[in-house]
């Protein structure tokens, strides 16, 4: 019998898909990693009869950052950050992830993703191919192995149609997010490096031990400030309240 691998985005949506998909009737059990667990049932795929096999991630299974020599505050100079070489690493090491899906896509015919539907689901399904592709029976290239679910509802309507309805993991979106997280990479270490540097005893008052800059953070900061500044400009004025007795 042939087995597909499910992979959804986190351990309690892989629990109420597989519940949906299966009509309540699936075995589970705990991951050999321990974060995750995995939910086993026989169905219908493709007009024949597969074991399904649905578990999960923790969010982003990569994560991206410098070789280890350029981690180094006092032998690296900012400017070199702009264009070191980077790497990806396990994002949680301790949740062995990778060797985790690997261990679950030994064998399996066809890997179905489940991913939430934004650019960063997208690059996680990416994650997970990369993880997977070396344990799967079949060639991950080839065009009926790889699927990716759509749905904007956990629904059983919106499950069970996003299964009837697979499409693909799009790569431009995943490598939207890849192109995003090394440009917050690379600014926001390079210049949280320089102003922390650049700032430290020049302040008697000013705590320099750390000064983060990063490109979500300077939009953000300025909603705050221009809270705040409306909060302390702030006049109270009389208004009219209408009030209702019904008898």
């Amino acid at each position: 019998m042939k087995t597909a691998l499910m992979v959804a985005e986190k351990p309690s949506l892989a629990s109420s898909l597989a519940n949906i998909l299966s009509n309540g009737k699936n075995s589970s059990r705990k991951g050999s990693n321990g974060a995750c667990y995995v939910h086993d049932w026989t169905g219908s795929f493709h007009g024949e009869t597969i074991h399904f096999r649905m578990t999960s991630v923790c969010g982003h299974v990569m994560t991206l950052d410098f070789v280890g020599k350029y981690n180094s505050w006092d032998r690296v100079d900012p400017v070199e950050l702009f264009s070191c070489q980077t790497e990806k690493k396990e994002a949680n090491p301790k949740q062995r992830m990778q060797s985790f899906l690997a261990q679950e896509a030994r064998g399996c015919d066809f890997l179905i993703l489940w991913l939430d539907c934004d650019k960063e689901g997208e690059n996680i399904c990416y994650e997970v191919i990369s993880c997977v592709q070396n344990y799967m029976r079949r060639n991950v290239q080839s065009p009926d192995v790889v699927f990716r679910a759509h749905f904007s509802a956990i629904t059983e309507k919106d499950i069970k149609a996003a299964l009837a309805n697979l499409g693909k993991p799009n790569e431009n979106e995943a490598r939207s997010v890849d192109a995003r997280q090394e440009l917050d990479l690379r600014i926001g270490c390079a210049f949280t490096r320089f102003q922390t540097k650049f700032f430290q005893g020049k302040y008697g008052d000013l705590d320099a031990s750390l000064i983060s800059y990063g490109p979500c953070q300077t939009p953000t900061l300025g909603f705050c400030v221009q809270r705040h500044d409306e909060i302390q400009t702030f006049k109270p004025e009389l208004y009219w309240v209408l009030q209702l007795v019904v008898q």
